[in-house]
C-alpha cells in the first residue's frame, strides 16, 4: 500500500458563543484537514491545530510522503525528528496531521478501528468537562451568574467534571470556584488560569482553595520550576498543558516534582502512538494524565477518543471543546449523558461531508485564520 495523494484544505468553524481565557476570546476554530489517498483506493482523514502556517508544514511534508507505506510511521517520525525543534508547536501540529491520516488508513486498509489498532476498548464512552468560561456569565456578578450557567449546563448534559478557564484575576476566580463548589458539592471541579498567576498569586489562591476538594490545578504559573514552588507549598494536584509539551520537559519535571497530572493532545505532541507512550511514561512514574484540547473538530476528536477508549490511565472526564461547535464536517459524533460515544467502523469511524469540508474552506479563503 503506498500513498499517491495528499491533499490540505484549512476550515474556519464558528462557534456557538466566545469562548474566553486569561489571554483570548474566541468566536471559531481555524483548523487543517488532511485528505490521504492510497494506490489501493483507501482514503485517510487527519486533522489539527490551526491554520495557514501549519497547512504550510503539511505541504511540505507531502513530497515526503507520497510514494511511502502509510504503516511505516516510525520511519516518518524519524525522519522528521527536527521539524519541531524548527517550528516548535507548529512542527508537532503538522506531524500529527499526516500521522493521523495515517492511523485513519491503516484502520480502513485492515478492516479494523484505530481504537483496535491501539489495544482495544477499555471504554465505550467517554466522559467530558464542562468548560466554563467568563463568556458563560454576567460579568456585573461573575459568582452568581457563572454559578447559574454552570448548574443548568451541568444539569442538561450530565457532567461529572467542571473546568473554570481562570483569569488574571486569581482572587476572583477563588471566588468564583467558591460558588461552584457550593452549587455542585458532588462534580470533579478544575481551575485553569493559563499560566496567568505569579507564583504568589498561585500559593494564595491555592491555599484558599484547598478546602474545595479541587481535582486538580491546572497551570496556574509559568515554567516548571514555578510551578514546583507552588506544588511544594499547596496541597492541591498540579496539572499542566504549559510546561510539559515534549519529551524534554518529562524528566525535570518528576525530578522537580513539579506537576501532579499531565495534560497530553495528539497535536501538540505529534502523533497518535507518541500520545500513547506519554501515557505509559505517566503511568510508570505515577502520574496522572488527561487530555488537552485545542479546538478539535470532528476528525481529530475522534483521535483523542481512539486514545481515551483504549488507555486505562485516562479514566477521567476529559477536556474537549466539541459540544461547543456550532457545526462539523463530519456526521456528528454522539454526545450524551455527559459523555461522547467512541465511533464504530474501521479507521478512525467517522464520515467526512465533504459539502461542508468545501464550505468551510471557502469561510476560510474568504476571512483568513481565526485569531481570537
Amino acid at each position: 500500500m503506498k500513498i499517491v495523494d495528499l491533499e490540505v484544505h484549512v476550515v474556519n468553524l464558528p462557534m456557538k458563543q466566545g469562548f474566553t481565557s486569561s489571554f483570548e476570546t474566541k468566536r471559531g476554530e481555524t483548523r487543517t484537514i488532511v485528505r490521504l489517498r492510497t494506490d489501493e483506493g483507501v482514503v485517510g482523514w487527519g486533522e489539527t491545530m490551526w491554520g495557514a502556517p501549519v497547512a504550510r508544514l503539511v505541504r511540505q511534508l507531502a513530497d515526503d510522503v507520497i510514494g511511502t507505506d502509510p504503516r511505516e510511521l516510525e520511519a516518518f517520525h524519524a525522519r522528521h525528528r527536527m521539524l519541531p525543534f524548527f517550528h516548535g508547536y507548529l512542527g508537532y501540529a503538522a506531524l500529527a496531521a499526516v500521522d493521523v491520516a495515517c492511523w485513519d488508513a491503516i484502520g480502513k486498509a485492515a478492516g479494523m478501528g484505530v481504537v483496535d489498532l491501539l489495544g482495544g476498548r477499555v471504554r465505550e464512552k467517554v466522559p467530558l468537562t464542562a468548560l466554563i468560561t467568563r463568556s458563560d456569565g454576567d460579568a456585573r456578578d461573575y459568582p452568581g451568574s457563572l454559578a447559574d450557567a454552570t448548574e443548568r449546563i451541568v444539569a442538561e448534559n450530565s457532567f461529572t467534571a467542571v473546568k473554570l478557564k481562570g483569569s488574571t484575576d486569581a482572587r476572583a476566580d477563588v471566588a468564583i470556584m467558591e460558588a461552584l463548589r457550593e452549587r455542585l458539592p458532588e462534580v470533579e471541579l478544575r481551575v485553569d488560569p493559563n499560566a496567568a498567576w505569579s507564583v504568589p498569586e498561585s500559593v494564595r489562591a491555592g491555599h484558599a482553595l484547598e478546602p474545595l476538594g479541587l481535582e486538580y490545578l491546572e497551570d496556574p504559573c509559568q515554567g516548571l520550576e514555578q510551578m514546583a514552588q507552588v506544588a511544594r507549598a499547596v496541597r492541591i494536584p498540579l496539572c499542566t498543558n504549559m510546561c510539559v509539551v515534549r519529551w524534554e520537559d518529562l524528566a525535570p519535571a518528576v525530578r522537580l516534582d513539579a506537576v501532579q497530572v499531565i495534560h497530553g493532545d495528539v497535536y501538540k505532541w505529534g502523533g497518535m502512538a507518541i500520545t500513547k507512550h506519554l501515557a505509559a511514561h505517566c503511568e510508570a512514574f505515577g502520574l496522572g494524565m488527561n487530555l488537552h484540547s485545542g479546538g478539535e473538530m470532528g476528525i481529530a476528536t475522534a483521535a483523542h477518543l481512539a486514545i481515551a477508549a483504549s488507555t486505562p490511565v485516562l479514566s477521567g472526564a476529559i477536556d474537549s471543546m466539541y459540544y461547543l461547535h456550532d457545526d462539523d464536517i463530519i456526521d456528528p459524533l454522539l454526545f450524551e449523558d455527559g459523555c461522547l460515544r467512541v465511533p464504530d467502523g474501521p479507521g478512525l469511524g467517522v464520515v467526512v461531508d465533504e459539502d461542508k469540508l468545501a464550505h468551510y474552506a471557502e469561510l476560510n479563503a474568504r476571512e483568513g485564520d481565526f485569531t481570537g
